[in-house]
């Protein structure tokens, strides 16, 4: 068996499927890029992200059907 894949490869089984997402990626980044709201600040992120998380951590350790 070769470990190594080959970098040639494709993933998928059909070259339209390939062009299909290639396709749907680029318009995706380029919404991206194109996008105008101000760029949040990794910090806020993640200081929120923790919240929701403990939020969640918090429901679930009341939750006697969780335990």
């Amino acid at each position: 068996m070769n470990e190594n894949p080959s970098p040639t490869a494709s993933e998928f089984a059909t070259a339209e499927e390939a062009e299909a997402y290639d396709l749907w990626f680029r318009a995706k980044v380029q919404r991206s890029l194109d996008d105008q709201r101000p760029a949040a600040a990794h910090e806020d992120v993640m200081a929120a992200l923790r919240k929701i998380i403990e939020t969640k951590r918090d429901t679930n350790a009341s939750d006697p059907m969780e335990n």
